[in-house]
């Protein structure tokens, strides 16, 4: 699971405990899955339960009677648990934020610390409910993802090959206790999240900076490989056809481009393995719908199984604990689903039939993370923080387990007419268009269903009245959603284009129309409306060392006049230079305005006013010159005629 600590704390939530989405449980309907094959895994990672439950958590099914909390997962369908394995996790310096002290040396790190002893304690009570167990390897002492793979304390001054025999033999020893404890695993995770490598520098895949010393793919395999071959080494059943599965786990779940280039690689260098792992959690990764395209493809690809080994989604934005929590109301707008129990459901039961569907029943399963996490003292991210998941486990604030838990069974059961999502009804939704400019209704409209999700569905429009582009006014347009004989109306307003730039929110989740001159890779379409000033997208820039970088668009053929640039701007601060500028307009120099960031989510508007455009030309950009580290989002960017007339 990828943390973002340092910016959960900055969320406010605003909702009280009273909050009707923390009532008493309601129904939910459920869809079922077709095609599910019978072992299809229905999983759930309870990495946190030792230290909930030894800081005083307690859980009851929906009934209210308390039992095991693993023996309510396996009633409510679960068949599989995973359990993340931390090297040592105990602090080795003091742990410092805001000039307070979190945590003390020797300490232990929090998050569940999941040593091995405490891996052991939950994979021998997994098997006692006749549950079986993926072990997720961290190789570090505490959380790895895409942006951090720290090495284990004891292993840092560790390289080349002594690095890799660590990691075998250190796998090796694992594997071997837990068969020495009758807490054998039936799958195995090599690493966690490994976008960029593992074990880092020796086996990170890519440079912050030109100076960055880093191993590369090579290191990268080297090292993933002599954790795999120690997993082959001790399984009883190598050689057969029932040997140990091995999985490789990214995030990211609906980048085909990233799954690409790390299992090609793999391919190219004969890695052993036997699964691609994935987390998908839509509110970061992309649509179901991306998560399909991805899975249906790599898993054809590679001619290997696929399984997400993360997903989840929040049953509300009401925050549990007093500690902010990761997923917030804004989520919604890029998640996909309402915050609520039905969209919980409805998300889980879609991320398992994307899996179900999966060509040639390569598709093993789904694990949700972390569905146990309810707010107790002392079981936070880390030691001394809180609980910033609570409002996306499974069970609510109190331990009693929600009716979205029962997901995992009822996907199994008969559907009823009332379980199949329908078309809620709307207000006739607004479009734009242009005078003089030609111009389609959107072929696909996202639109709310009863289940609390919102899906896109294919719109079978009527003709555009003759005429109606030609001059500025509004008219209805009427069309229906394809196969759901829902009527559709839109209402059109025809107005003459002033702001030059379209796609001005970058929501077409691309750069096209733009020009990037500078550092290579430093900006890109961001789709993530928390770092959004609207929509669900904006231009976001980062880089690792100092750069230098323009993002501009060039106009020809505008109506002589007077122009105003706008934009909006947050972001880090301290970059050595960011301006907005309009340059070539043909009379006078360039024109600039000034950006100055003051932290995330501080958005303020900018703008370069009396452009004076001659001749039908102008370029129009940001200019930034950044510093290492510097990162930040621009969005909603207008180039327009002051004087309100229309600018072609």
């Amino acid at each position: 699971m990828r943390i973002f600590a340092s910016r959960v704390a900055a969320i406010a939530v605003g909702w009280s405990l009273a909050a009707a989405a923390l009532a008493a449980p309601a129904s939910v309907t459920v869809q079922p899955v077709k095609d599910l094959r019978a072992d299809f895994i229905m999983g759930a990672d309870v990495s946190m339960l030792d230290q909930l439950e030894r800081n005083g958590g307690k859980f009851s099914d929906q009934n209210g009677e308390r039992k095991d909390a693993l023996q309510i997962l396996r009633e409510n369908g679960v068949n599989w648990i995973r359990l993340r394995l931390w090297h040592t996790p105990v602090n080795d310096s003091d742990v410092i934020e805001n000039g307070r002290v979190i945590s003390r040396r020797g300490d232990p790190k929090g998050g569940g610390n999941n040593d091995l002893a405490t891996t052991i304690r939950l994979a021998k009570r997994a098997k006692a409910q006749g549950l079986k167990y993926l072990l997720d390897i961290h190789y570090s002492d505490f959380w790895v993802d895409p942006e951090k793979q720290d090495k284990p304390a004891a292993w840092r001054k560790l390289k080349g090959a002594e690095l890799e025999q660590e990691v075998h033999r250190y796998t090796a020893q694992v594997m071997a206790a837990l068969r020495n404890a009758d807490a054998f695993p039936d799958m195995v995770q090599v690493g966690n999240e490994l976008n960029g490598g593992m074990l880092w520098p020796d086996g990170k895949t890519w440079q912050a900076n030109a100076s960055e010393k880093i191993g590369g793919d090579a290191g990268f395999v080297a090292l993933i490989s002599q954790g795999i071959r120690a997993v082959r080494e001790a399984d009883p059943k190598r050689g057969t056809s029932e040997r140990l599965k091995v999985a490789v786990h990214l995030a990211n779940g609906g980048d085909n481009k990233l799954y690409r280039r790390v299992f090609d690689l793999f391919t190219q260098q004969g890695v052993d393995y036997d699964v691609i792992g994935l987390s998908f959690y839509p509110y970061y990764h992309g649509t179901i719908d991306d998560l399909r395209s991805n899975i249906d493809e790599i898993s054809s690809r590679y001619g290997k199984e696929v399984a997400v080994l993360e997903t989840a989604y929040a049953y509300t934005t009401a925050d549990g604990d007093s500690w902010p929590n990761l997923f917030n109301a804004e989520m919604q707008k890029s998640g996909g689903y309402k915050a609520s129990l039905q969209g919980q459901t409805s998300l889980v039961r879609d991320v398992i039939d994307a899996v179900a569907q999966v060509p040639g029943g390569r598709g093993l399963g789904v694990f949700y993370w972390e569905p146990d996490w309810i707010p107790v003292a002392r079981s936070g991210w880390r030691t001394g923080e809180g609980n910033g998941w609570d409002n996306q486990a499974m069970f609510d604030t109190k331990g009693q387990a929600l009716p979205s838990l029962a997901v995992f069974k009822r996907v199994h059961e008969a559907g009823t007419p009332q379980d199949v999502p329908q078309i809620l009804a709307r207000e006739p939704m607004k479009l734009n268009a242009y005078v003089g400019e030609l111009w389609a209704p959107p072929e696909t409209v996202t639109l709310p269903f009863s289940d609390d999700a919102q899906r896109p569905v294919f719109v079978q429009w009527e003709d555009v009245p003759a005429g109606k582009l030609a001059a500025p006014g509004h008219f209805s347009l009427f069309g229906e959603a394809v196969g759901k004989s829902v009527t559709l109306v839109a209402e059109v307003d025809v107005t003459p284009r002033r702001n030059l730039v379209d796609d001005s929110s970058f929501e077409k989740g691309t750069l096209e129309g733009w020009t990037v001159v500078g550092e290579a890779g430093v900006l890109s379409n961001e789709r993530n409306p928390g770092n959004a000033h609207t929509g669900l997208h904006s231009l976001h820039y980062w880089r690792g060392e100092s750069f230098r970088v323009e993002l501009l668009r060039k106009f020809s053929g505008i109506k002589d006049g007077r122009y105003s640039l706008k934009a909006w701007a947050a972001g880090s601060g301290g970059e050595k230079s960011l301006q907005l500028f309009a340059r070539d307009c043909g009379d006078g120099g360039p024109k600039t305005a000034a950006m100055g960031n003051t932290g995330w989510q501080k958005w303020k508007q900018y703008s370069v006013s009396g452009i004076q455009v001659s001749g039908g030309n102008c370029t129009v950009g940001v200019a930034i010159d950044g510093v290492t580290g510097n990162w930040g989002n621009v969005d909603d960017i207008e180039f327009l005629r002051e004087d309100g007339a229309p600018a072609r």
